[in-house]
């Protein structure tokens, strides 16, 4: 593959950058918020932090004295008064600089495991912030930017309260000291150097807004990257029944070199920023060679002081030259930020452990004129009024066309978004005045395509109920017909599953949800398509153990199967999003010109 970078169609690049703008509508933050935010981020720290300041500024103040030594040492030695003071000067400077590498050794380790510890705590609470959002938020977000803010941009904090803070009172010290003792040393000389303090200070302005701007485009680019990559390997049998190897790539490398170019330019304006700062430090040496030099030969100094002021003005200038980097990274850094605060101040729009948690949960579920269009397409009305009842303990089954909203129905009850217009009920209780942690806990819902976790399978049935004993487990693996094939591998109970099940059959998967939920033993069962992808033999394993799951539970079934449905209380067809009609399965296949109808006529001639 080239390495040029491809030139994507301007409308692309248009949606996209539109796209970032509004990833969380945030208001906008100014650098001073997003760093003295990023400090706090060390508060815990602290006392780490100050143990590790005090051996930084042991270190720095190391570094201010030797100097001094070399200045006694040349100007002993050119005044030819014998070597005593000038073995003294040499053990001084040893003794300054093995406690210096002490120091500074002692100030890195505490620093940068402080550091580490600021953001696993950062992650961790992160992560707990994104997955108590609502299921809407999940709609709009693409797993790999959220992967991307978890992994990438909090390293880039981390550098940030760690050792870059650590890098900074260091060179800030050494600037501060170095200054105060230039001032001891010459006063007319320092006032000549830090003439050049002030443009730098404007330049660290200009400049740092403009690597802010481009380090969170990068940011953005990289995730955007990171999405694609995610969607592929995940999606990796379907890219290759499609020979879509070389398109994915393609993609995958446009994100890349976009990110580049943002790179590339952000580097461009650090090289010009580190250049203008490093040119100041050196122009600041040339002008004290110059006078200083004067000054010697006029008899204002001695050559000693003249070498310890041009050694403390390199000191300082490197310091500053190196301020003036890390005043850049810090600018890159409130990108990163940027997108972390912003997404851990978003306020779930369900939160948990809000509202009532009733004592007792009969299964009356009533839905009163309900309209709802999903978050993520909002000019798409799916249900238009929609109003149902289903009593406690009954069995009602929901067919009508894909897209009429059957799974919207399923996806409401367990409220996993609240309804646009009228009002769900549970017992009577409206679900946004429930809590909808504990409303959860009520609900068991078995999907056509259940998602299994990268663990065992006593692992996965517990994720019903995770203080479950192998007893149980087992027993609820008996009950979904599923201990048999279990018992059969290797590892039994302990078998690992594979990253979302894929070392397991779809049968077999099926069954290891239907165990999960009756371990959790909910009041309400919300079956999706349960059986529709399976084979005969299959089908009548886990329809046997649908049965048992179903006794005395109120249930909804999706389903297209007349197999499924037959048995149920009530059939109601949904269609646009309202109920089009209702009653048994035989009632409906009596009414010839009715929806139902005709859906099992077509399913019959499809057979």
């Amino acid at each position: 593959m080239s390495s040029r970078k491809p030139a994507p169609a301007e409308a692309d690049k248009a949606a996209e950058a539109a796209e970032a703008d509004k990833v969380f509508n945030a208001p906008s933050r100014t650098n001073r918020e997003y760093l003295r935010r990023m400090l706090a981020l060390a508060r815990p720290e602290r006392n780490t932090l100050i143990v590790g300041t005090i051996f930084l500024l042991i270190g720095s103040g190391m570094g201010l004295l030797y100097p001094q030594a070399i200045r006694v040492i040349i100007d002993e030695a050119l005044g030819s008064s014998g070597t005593d003071k000038i073995d003294k000067a040499a053990l001084f400077m040893g003794v300054v600089f093995l406690v210096q590498a002490l120091a500074v050794a002692l100030r890195y380790y505490l620093f940068t495991v402080a550091g580490e510890r600021v953001v696993s705590r950062l992650r961790e609470e992160l992560y707990r912030l994104v997955i108590l959002q609502e299921v809407g938020f999940f709609d709009s977000r693409r797993t790999g930017e959220l992967i991307n803010r978890l992994s990438s941009d909090t390293t880039v904090l981390q550098n940030t309260v760690s050792v870059n803070i650590s890098m900074a009172l260091r060179h800030v010290t050494a600037v501060l000291g170095g200054v105060g003792l230039l001032f001891y040393t010459s006063p007319r000389l320092t006032l000549l150097m830090l003439v050049t303090v002030p443009p730098v200070a404007v330049a660290a302005v200009y400049f740092g807004r403009k690597i802010r701007r481009l380090s969170r485009g990068v940011q953005d680019t990289l995730a955007e990257a990171s999405e694609v990559a995610e969607e592929t390997i995940a999606g990796i049998r379907t890219v290759r029944s499609f020979t879509q190897e070389e398109s994915e790539s393609r993609r995958y490398a446009g994100h890349i070199w976009r990110s580049f170019e943002l790179a590339r330019q952000r580097t461009t304006i650090m090289a010009l920023f580190t250049s203008a700062v490093t040119f100041a430090g050196y122009a600041a040496v040339a002008l004290v060679l110059w006078y200083g030099g004067r000054l010697v030969v006029e008899g204002s100094m001695t050559v000693g002081d003249l070498t310890s002021f041009i050694l403390y003005t390199l000191l300082v200038a490197f310091s500053f030259g190196a301020i003036g980097s890390l005043w850049a990274d810090f600018m890159r850094a409130t990108g990163a930020a940027e997108r972390v605060f912003d997404l851990m101040d978003r306020p779930s729009e369900i939160p948990l452990g809000q509202g009532e948690r009733p004592e007792a949960v009969r299964g009356a579920i009533d839905f009163d004129a309900v309209t709802f269009s999903y978050p993520a397409r909002p000019d798409v009305t799916v249900l238009d009024g929609l109003s149902l009842k289903i009593e406690p303990g009954q069995i009602v089954a929901l067919v009508g066309p894909s897209g009429s909203g059957k799974s919207t129905i399923a996806g409401l009850i367990p409220r996993f978004y609240d309804p646009d217009g009228g009002q769900i009920r549970l017992d009577g209780k409206a679900l946004v005045d429930l809590d909808p942690d504990w409303l959860r806990r009520q609900i068991g819902v078995v999907a056509q395509e259940p998602i299994l976790f990268s663990t065992s399978i006593a692992g996965n049935i517990r994720y019903g109920r995770d203080d479950a004993t192998d007893a149980e487990v087992e027993a609820a693996a008996r009950a979904a017909n599923a201990h048999d094939f279990i018992v059969e591998f290797p590892e039994g109970y302990q078998t690992s599953v594979g990253e979302r099940g894929v070392q397991l059959s779809g049968g077999q998967t099926q069954r290891i949800a239907i165990a999960r939920a009756v371990l959790k033993d909910p009041s309400i069962l919300i079956l999706d398509e349960a059986t529709s992808a399976l084979d005969a033999e299959s089908e009548f394993l886990v329809k046997e153990a649908l049965d048992r799951l179903m006794r005395g539970r109120t249930t909804l079934i999706i389903a297209h199967r007349l197999s499924t449905v037959r048995d149920a209380h009530r059939v109601l067809v949904i269609d646009a999003g309202r109920v089009a009609q209702a009653g048994s399965h035989d009632s409906l296949m009596a009414d010839d010109d009715g929806i139902y109808h005709r859906l099992v006529q077509r399913q019959f001639m499809a057979a």
